[in-house]
């Protein structure tokens, strides 16, 4: 769509977004009401938006039908319509019982609570679900199941798992991005499911936000180009008999709006833009999704300008649905309407009325349809309002053909577990890799005869988990294990099959050492798997010295050296550039593996098989702090700029980059927050176990002395719970080496711990700092008791300096030791100034 598009304008109605929270009288309720069609934030313009139309035209059929179920539900059918729970604190049972209208499996929810369980297991769960939304005699509404496969089906064992959207933007290839959405519908169907919550189609303008991979582009004009074609791989073409047919699904265009350009990159956070910035930028994918017939919508946890979203009906209601001419339903985030002012999970009016059509309540399902209905009944909540968000449910559920498509175990793909991971769709995961890796340095190295001596060594050279990112199996992506992809390759694998079939010799070092010296070295190497909350990050740094050591070594050698580097975002490696020969950016490239290879080598008689196609579709730091680089800023300085990559013949050689740069602070001030860990690794230990590093959401000691989980206090899983049965400790670790904490000491600047004594006391937790072996400090947890109760914990740095802590050199900047039965909650730690120079504990 054109720039003149955009602007095309015309009139339409504003509504006033209403206060949630208590009930009103009679009086309250009738200003409520008549408020619904009043402006509400006289910020909005909603006639400089374009005016839009779904293609789904409306089918007498359909709203006949529609008029005819709603006429003949109750009041308690209708409110639990507009209600979603997950399926880890939702049976079958309680949708029969409240009428639920959706499921969902959240990024740690599956069958059983297993995330690795067999796909069978999806398939009768879903028909548990169906039986049991449909009733005995199959009167009843269907419940949909909601999925996040933003990349492949990325939730089950054996599917196929695409590059995540930053690599499929390199690829610069739409037509490339529909049949992934083909793909990915037909193998969602097989499973039994109606729904995904995908595509995102933010703009991300800081990288240093943890989902910056999600975004298939900092620039507006790709994220727009993709936005419908993902759509139609999804649902099929509106207005011909494909659509939403048995090989497709509900697609979900999200988060609107403005998720991608929170300030300093902090997930869930603000969004300060012009009205025109929010609607040139960060709407760029929602105007062409909702043209190619999109059904769903999810809202952002963000806010724009002060106002969060879940509760912005001018932008929800005004612009999304009236102006832009969105036909499907508008689905709320994670509890997203329990962040809204005076509002809590299980008690929110307000989002329904800004908007929201259907509330993501995952574990507050239950205490938020008490106090809907009682909204309901009392008129708070208007019928009219009800009514509309039902019947906006009832027509995309029907328009999907959900009673015709029936129980999912007879539908017609389901089951055919062929088809997940199947050859032809590996095929087309495996192109995507291909198109979407970005040369960014080569001296000639490269292409690589297939029949040299190659070595491949680092940390994810062999790691699927590094390959595939965040989202897959478990939320953040960590603690899979190799079996748990049975139809894929990791990099080293497709290396591997192509060398040994021309006859070269391939060994794989995980040291990086070798006794013959190879023709030349891979060196796979990047970022460890993160989602949102955890993804985040104070700067674009690497820090991470392994993959830079390793190719040092060969440089010093005369060992020709090509870096493979894993990310779900640019990053600042001069150093790993300065000292490779080849330079690529893999990104997040997921199940296929060999897709690297195809490039990287020649065939058996020198030809290039696959050249480098991919160009950037963000740009490249040259600093460790240009975090906010988007091409078209006023002081564009990018190291690779918007569109940069190489194909073979290009003159790719270097000059010697800059790297003097210091981030500072010399690490991140936050040790946890919103269930990220940031610069810092977690382990536990006991004296009678070696350490276990925490890389998924729950973990424990080797002997189950020490067992961690987490929680929701504001969001979804930002708060860890420890619990003690013996002697263990948790540290958080620093990852790039010691930090220097004793200029902050030299203030009143302290470790704050935000925390919660879930049980009474058995014995002291211990609140410390270590600085390596047999150097630390630590005091007795303060404020011990109270339980049930969130409260902080406060000592000065300085008071572990006096203590004995080297303040110089603290490599673990936070322990929690106990050696009794406890349970303790953690939402926060990390320094903080110490009001009025707090005396140091006893």
């Amino acid at each position: 769509m054109t720039r003149q598009n955009w602007l095309l304008t015309t009139a339409a109605s504003a509504l006033l977004l209403t206060a949630c929270g208590g009930k009103e009288d009679a009086a309250d309720t009738d200003k409520k009401a008549a408020a619904y069609t009043k402006a509400d934030d006289p910020n909005v313009h909603p006639e400089i938006w374009p005016k839009g139309q779904s293609p789904v035209e409306r089918d007498e059929a359909i709203e006949e039908r529609v008029a005819e179920i709603l006429a003949g539900m109750t009041l308690e059918q209708k409110v639990g319509q507009v209600i979603q729970g997950d399926i880890g604190a939702t049976t079958p049972d309680d949708v029969a019982k409240y009428h639920l209208g959706s499921v969902l499996n959240g990024g740690n929810s599956a069958p059983k609570g297993d995330l690795r369980i067999s796909p069978t297991e999806w398939l009768a769960l879903a028909d548990e679900f169906w039986d049991a939304s449909v009733g005995p005699d199959g009167d009843g509404i269907p419940a949909i199941w909601g999925t996040d496969a933003v990349h492949g089906h990325s939730n089950i064992i054996g599917a196929t798992i695409f590059p995540h959207n930053i690599g499929l933007g390199a690829a610069n290839d739409p037509e490339l991005i529909r049949r992934i959405g083909e793909v990915t519908a037909l193998e969602i169907a097989v499973t039994g499911l109606d729904w995904t919550f995908a595509p995102t189609v933010a703009t991300p303008r800081d990288d240093r936000w943890g989902r910056t991979y999600e975004g298939y582009s900092e620039g507006p004009e790709i994220v727009g180009a993709y936005a419908a074609e993902m759509v139609k791989g999804l649902q099929g073409e509106a207005g011909t008999d494909e659509f939403l047919g048995p090989d497709k699904v509900i697609s979900t265009v999200k988060h609107f709006l403005g998720d991608g350009g929170t300030k300093d990159g902090i997930d869930q956070g603000e969004t300060i833009a012009t009205e025109e910035e929010l609607r040139d930028i960060h709407a760029a994918g929602y105007i062409p999704a909702i043209n190619a017939g999109v059904q769903s919508a999810m809202a952002s946890y963000s806010s724009w300008n002060g106002r969060k979203m879940h509760g912005n009906k001018s932008l929800l209601s005004d612009v999304l649905v009236d102006q832009l001419g969105f036909d499907g339903f508008v689905v709320g985030d994670w509890n997203g309407h329990g962040q809204i002012k005076d509002c809590v999970p299980t008690d929110c009016l307000q989002s329904i009325m800004a908007g929201l059509d259907m509330y993501m309540a995952p574990d507050s399902w239950r205490g938020l349809y008490e106090s809907t209905l009682g909204y309901a009944k009392s008129g708070d909540l208007p019928m009219d309002r009800l009514d509309e968000a039902v019947s906006r449910i009832l027509r995309v559920k029907l328009t999907a053909g959900v009673w015709e498509k029936g129980r999912p175990s007879t539908r017609p793909l389901a089951g055919q577990w062929e088809l997940l991971g199947a050859p032809e769709h590996r095929a087309v995961a495996r192109e995507a890799v291909r198109k979407s890796l970005v040369l960014l340095k080569n001296d000639g190295t490269l292409p690589i005869s297939p029949g040299a001596n190659v070595l491949v060594t680092g940390a994810g050279a062999n790691d699927m988990n590094m390959q595939t990112g965040g989202w897959t199996i478990s939320w953040q992506g960590t603690g899979n294990a190799r079996e748990d992809f049975p139809n894929a390759d990791t990099i080293w694998e497709g290396i591997e099959a192509t060398v040994n079939a021309s006859g070269g010799t391939a060994t794989l070092s995980e040291d990086g050492s070798y006794e013959t010296a190879p023709d030349v070295a891979i060196v796979v190497f990047g970022e460890t798997p993160y989602a949102e909350f955890q993804g985040d990050r104070p700067h674009v740094d690497f820090m991470d010295n392994a993959g830079l050591n390793a190719l040092t070594s060969y440089q010093e050698a005369g060992i020709p050296a090509v870096a493979v580097f894993i990310s779900g975002r640019p990053l600042y490696v001069n150093p790993e550039l300065n000292a490779s020969n080849a330079f690529l950016a893999a990104w997040l490239p997921g199940s296929e593996g060999g897709g690297v290879a195809d490039v990287l080598f020649t065939d058996a008689a020198g030809n290039t098989r696959y050249d480098f196609t991919g160009r950037l579709s963000y740009s490249w730091p040259k600093r460790p702090d240009q975090a906010v680089l988007n091409v078209g800023d006023a002081d564009y300085d990018p190291l690779f700029a918007y569109g940069t990559g190489l194909s073979y013949g290009d003159d790719g050689n270097l000059e010697e980059l800059p790297t003097d740069y210091v981030v500072a602070g010399g690490g991140s001030d936050i040790v946890f927050d919103e269930g990220s860990s940031g610069d810092w690794r977690m382990s536990v230990v006991t004296a009678y176990s070696p350490p276990v590093q925490v890389e998924d959401v729950t973990a424990e000691t080797q002997d189950g002395a020490l067992r961690l989980s987490r929680i929701d206090r504001e969001a979804q899983e930002d708060s860890l719970v420890l619990d003690w049965s013996g002697a263990a400790e948790a540290s958080f670790i620093v990852s790039g080496g010691p930090v220097d904490w004793s200029r902050q000491a030299n203030g009143e600047l302290a470790l704050q711990v935000d925390y919660r004594l879930d049980e009474p006391l058995s014995g002291p937790i211990s609140l410390g700092m270590g600085c390596g072996e047999d150097c630390g400090a630590d005091f007795t947890l303060p404020g011990t008791d109270s339980v049930g109760e969130w409260q902080s914990a406060t000592i000065r740095l300085s008071c572990f300096g006096d203590a004995g802590l080297d303040l110089t050199a603290i490599d673990r900047p936070l322990v929690l030791t106990s050696a009794a039965d406890n349970k303790l909650s953690m939402s926060f730690a990390g320094l903080a100034t110490s009001p009025g120079g707090t005396a140091c504990p006893e």
